[in-house]
């Protein structure tokens, strides 16, 4: 049996739902705009990076994850 790990504050991941989970991710992704519209040298930083090292990223991030979904 796969022991359940907690969150911040006692939670656990059964105490979120679909809803909650794409609510996370727009708010990572809002957040992330906002870093880079209020900050100069973050956004000259992410505009001046080549687009290949964030597919980079995101691949080897969401490898594990898509895995595991797909076993299911």
């Amino acid at each position: 049996m796969v022991k359940e790990k907690k969150l911040w504050f006692g939670m656990t991941l059964k105490n979120f739902t679909n809803w909650d989970m794409a609510l996370l991710k727009t708010a990572i992704i809002t957040f992330t705009l906002l870093a880079v519209s209020a900050w100069p040298a973050f956004a000259n930083w992410v505009t001046s990076t080549h687009w290949a090292w964030f597919l980079a990223a995101w691949i080897l991030f969401a490898i594990f994850p898509l895995i595991k979904a797909w076993k299911k």
